[in-house]
């Protein structure tokens, strides 16, 4: 191990307890209460005349976060997951040679198992008062001396573990982010639908417009593709009977990373027979309220600079709309390709003048609509070419049944009505192979086993994927999705040092 003098000394102190007979690695360490429970539990002493309750006494343990040594006495703050306490130790209480070792061997950092009752100091702060103190565990690698947390965002991300112990509100945001997952399985199952797991590894890489991992089958001898949707396997569910069925799942997508995205992510995917996507827009409206109410917020948040309204119903505004009243495009030019193609080149977009007029839009959409979504907006009946597995309008063939879900300029949900036609299908993935013999590394290949599967019959159905990583950005106020990634993708840290030189 490469240690700096610092740990060395901490070693060195580690082995001195040993040598006295005390192991600074014990096990077998019950806690009785977290700090928390200690504070509720022994709050009514504060309203006693002399502050404090001798004959009550209980156990603590946590994290030295805070040390303060006097000649006779000390106070510590320890932390656990819960919060923090103030300890209380005195030579009197504890015996005189067992206070020596405690100012000698005992620092911050250490995880330590406090007995004692709990008193109020002349500063009003609940305290235990410790009789027993015994070292957990003994820390080698001192804190960082900033004790409100780390500056260095690359260090934070990196080792995720310090983040947490100097930063009690990173540790809140995934607290949050386990409320919101929980929140959304005991929504589904409420609504009787099924929770299944699909594939982690695909034969075929589809689901979704995405550049997969590749991996390699030693035992099969043949590539698997890191699942990048697993709508097609979720939909195989529909057509053998399942008729409501959600994943909670991780997705892989081999693509760039910025503060939206991330190569492993988080989604939530749900399949509805006899259900439209409007009736899905309906239930994501209802599971939104939902959330918010678990988390005991308000339907008005603060999002940055920016106040996002949750009030349902959410908006609602077709795609041809949305580039007319939202991006200012005119209308003329909206479903002519070449109208399209001159507007971007005009306006600094780099485009190819093969692209369909369908793709051309999603252009149009990305820079001039997207970032302008603030509140909770469903846009609705994309263009065909971009919605591969979505249903066909009846009213316009060139309009898939289709919406995605944006708030603060970000997409957060996409759904549709579910193609069930195989012949339909299979023609678009065709399309989707020619796509990809042109250069599109993203478009869908052929799954000739789920065009099987829609030959059996799969009934009217409408499916939804819903972004959790960037749901909870929103629900915590974080603008990175690193931030709310216990451990998000880091370039290897070499690469990074070569870079900065």
């Amino acid at each position: 191990m490469d240690l700096n003098e610092y740990e060395l000394q901490r070693v060195q102190k580690a082995q001195d307890l040993q040598k006295i007979g005390i192991n600074p690695y014990p096990h077998n360490i019950k806690k009785e209460l977290s700090t928390q429970d200690f504070i509720q539990k022994f709050d009514y002493v504060k309203e006693l005349e002399n502050k404090r309750d001798e004959e009550k006494s209980d156990c603590i343990a946590g994290r030295i976060k805070f040390l303060r040594l006097m000649g006779k006495a000390a106070f510590l703050k320890i932390e656990d997951d819960k919060g923090l306490l103030q300890v209380y130790i005195s030579r009197d209480a504890l015996g005189a040679e067992w206070f020596k070792d405690i100012k000698k061997y005992i620092e911050v950092g250490d995880i330590i198992k406090v007995c004692g009752f709990p008193f109020v100091t002349k500063t009003g702060e609940l305290t235990i008062h410790a009789k027993e103190l015994q070292l957990v565990t003994k820390a080698i690698t001192p804190l960082p001396e900033k004790f409100h947390g780390l500056s260095d965002k690359e260090l934070r991300y990196r080792q995720r573990y310090l983040d947490m112990i100097m930063n009690q509100d990173v540790k809140k945001v995934f607290q949050i982010r386990s409320t919101i997952i929980s929140t959304i399985r005991s929504f589904f199952e409420n609504k009787n639908f099924l929770e299944v797991e699909t594939p982690m590894m695909h034969p075929i890489a589809g689901g979704a417009n995405a550049k997969p991992f590749v991996t390699h089958h030693n035992a099969l001898g043949v590539e698997r593709y890191l699942r990048i949707a697993p709508e097609l396997y979720l939909k195989r569910l529909v057509v053998g009977g399942f008729e409501s069925v959600f994943e909670i799942n991780r997705n892989f997508r081999n693509e760039g990373m910025d503060l939206t995205h991330n190569p492993e992510f988080t989604m939530i995917e749900f399949y509805w027979a006899y259900h439209t996507y409007k009736d899905l827009m309906s239930l994501t409206e209802e599971l939104f309220l939902t959330i918010l109410k678990r988390l005991k917020l308000p339907t008005k948040l603060n999002y940055g600079d920016l106040e996002i309204d949750f009030s349902v119903p959410f908006a609602k505004i077709s795609y041809d709309d949305s580039l007319v009243n939202i991006g200012k495009i005119p209308r003329d030019i909206i479903n002519d390709k070449t109208k399209i193609y001159d507007f971007l080149t005009e306006n600094g977009i780099s485009v190819k003048k093969e692209m369909s007029t369908g793709h051309l839009k999603a252009e149009l959409f990305d820079n001039f609509v997207e970032d302008k979504l603030i509140n909770p907006t469903f846009v609705m009946d994309f263009p065909i070419e971009i919605s591969p597995l979505s249903r066909r309008s009846d009213e316009d063939l060139n309009i898939a049944e289709r919406f995605e879900l944006f708030c603060a300029g970000k997409e957060i949900a996409n759904g549709f009505n579910e193609l069930n036609n195989p012949l339909d299908q299979y023609e678009r993935f065709k399309s989707q192979i020619d796509a990809k013999n042109a250069g599109d590394d993203e478009a869908h290949e052929m799954d000739e086993d789920y065009v099987k599967a829609l030959c059996y019959a799969m009934p009217p159905t409408a499916g939804e994927g819903i972004g959790i990583d960037r749901l909870t950005m929103l629900l915590t106020n974080q603008h990175s999705i690193r931030d709310v990634i216990l451990f998000p993708a880091m370039k290897p840290l070499e690469n990074t040092k070569k870079e900065d030189k």
